[in-house]
């Protein structure tokens, strides 16, 4: 029986594997970063968070995007 898995390995797994194997959630940025879903819908709506795009009525990220997104924060802190 295969382990059951959690948002929060689920896309720190997505993350590390390079490409996208699936689109990431809200719930997921949260689990990963460690930071309210207030936190991920507020950064949408001030557009200072990582990109993210509507399928239908549910917004998903790309993690390629996200992990951009971080690295230039973390850039950015660096200079």
């Amino acid at each position: 029986m295969a382990p059951k898995r959690t948002p929060e390995t689920d896309a720190r797994a997505t993350l590390r594997g390079g490409l996208p194997d699936r689109y990431l959630t809200p719930e997921d940025l949260t689990a990963l970063l460690s930071v309210p879903l207030e936190t991920v819908y507020a950064w949408r709506k001030k557009r200072s968070g990582p990109p993210g795009f509507r399928i239908g009525k549910h917004l998903r990220y790309d993690p390629a995007a996200v992990h951009a997104w971080i690295t230039s924060l973390t850039e950015h802190e660096a200079a």
